[in-house]
């Protein structure tokens, strides 16, 4: 097997086990984490806005998206 084949068996296992609101957690968490390292390594710059999506969005947006696709498949 793969690592591509491992990497999808396992996301396929998690997306059977979780719901929306696991992926719209663990995106949070992720951007929360994520804004804090960029935060501790800018050293007080100001942060403007550069027109990205925000770490906490792309995660919601992404549990929307998984838990579309699995009621899409029942």
């Amino acid at each position: 097997m793969t690592v591509e084949e491992a990497g999808r068996k396992g996301g396929e296992a998690t997306s059977a086990n979780h719901d929306k609101e696991f992926y719209e957690e663990i995106g949070r968490k992720g951007g929360e984490a994520r804004a804090n390292q960029q935060d501790n390594s800018d050293n007080n710059k100001s942060n403007s806005s550069n027109g990205k999506m925000s770490k906490e969005e792309a995660g919601r947006k992404g549990g929307e998206a998984k838990a579309g696709q699995r009621d899409n498949d029942k």
